[in-house]
């Protein structure tokens, strides 16, 4: 244990001890573990976007072994992904590698009108397959985002009662235009909501500068929001003020520089750390490696900061 981690945790104090001591093996896990830094490797693309669009750029990817020995070769703190993926691998990674089943799911074939994924795991099945947490999207400006909510608050429930935690990727998504979808207030909006909703760990993807709601804009001509770090730093205060751990997706793929550099931004403005998926397992294993290597050592330097 370190003070570190047991000063985010204090920040938990109500939950039961199997909630409690899950985090605190996803904060002590991996090369960030102690630091109260995270980098986890998420690999549900394979659902969310067809195999060929994941896994073509790396082909050792189509292979579900490879992305767990990936997250472990790399030190990252866990790794998260859907029923199929982390029942092919549990038997050989469960008590090694924190695992995190994504209960949630939906494909690229269907319309956009009213996003919303379908439950694809249960609690019980993160019980049997020795994972440490589950994960689940919400979709807030879908037309069904009030069953997804509904759906989290039940899940939630039962995982708690089981000393699970939760992480929910929070991506506002439906009634937005793109720009909305990651404005400074829709995310910052995003994370409150995830936090409301009960989320120990909340996923979101990194802020614009646009500020999309016009009942907003008047709120915003207070807040400094030029820099990424100014924008990190305010969804994090938008978490109950950093009271609950916050982590910043990797988004598209994009060069080394351009990731490198929004992970320096995200980091100085306080994050508690990155989930990065294709713009790490499309990359050839060596580059993955280096690629989640540097990350850390940007996180690693801000918790010593």
């Amino acid at each position: 244990m370190t003070k570190a981690v047991e000063r985010i945790l204090a920040n938990y104090a109500g939950e039961n001890p199997g909630v409690l001591g899950n985090l605190r093996r996803l904060l002590n896990h991996g090369r960030l573990g102690g630091t109260g830094k995270l980098v986890i490797l998420p690999v549900d693309q394979g659902f969310e976007h067809g195999p060929a669009r994941s896994f073509a750029p790396n082909p050792a990817g189509y292979d579900p072994a490879y992305h767990p020995r990936l997250a472990v070769e790399s030190g990252c703190n866990a790794y998260a992904a859907p029923l199929g993926f982390i029942e092919a691998i549990a038997h050989r990674y469960a008590g090694e590698l924190p695992l995190i089943l994504k209960v949630n799911n939906s494909d690229s074939l269907g319309g956009p009108d009213a996003p919303c994924s379908a439950l694809t795991s249960a609690v019980p099945d993160a019980l049997r397959l020795g994972c440490a947490a589950i994960g689940y999207t919400i979709y807030p400006s879908s037309g069904l985002r009030n069953r997804m909510y509904e759906d989290l608050r039940d899940l939630i429930r039962e995982a708690r009662a089981v000393g699970l935690p939760t992480v929910v990727w929070s991506y506002p998504r439906g009634a937005l235009d793109k720009d909305g979808e990651t404005a400074i207030d829709v995310i910052a909006y995003a994370a409150q909501i995830a936090c409301q909703l009960g989320a120990h760990v909340v996923k979101v993807k990194p802020p614009t500068e646009v500020v999309a709601e016009a009942a907003a804009k008047k709120s915003y001509e207070s807040i400094p929001i030029g820099t990424l770090a100014e924008r990190a730093r305010h969804v994090v205060q938008s978490a109950f003020d950093g009271k609950r751990i916050v982590i910043f997706s990797g988004g598209p793929a994009k060069g080394t520089d351009a990731v490198l550099e929004e992970i320096r931004g995200l980091a100085e403005g306080g994050a508690y750390g990155s989930i990065v998926g294709r713009n790490a397992f499309q990359r050839s294993p060596e580059d993955a490696k280096k690629l989640l290597s540097d990350i850390m050592d940007i996180y690693a330097a801000a918790a010593a900061s």
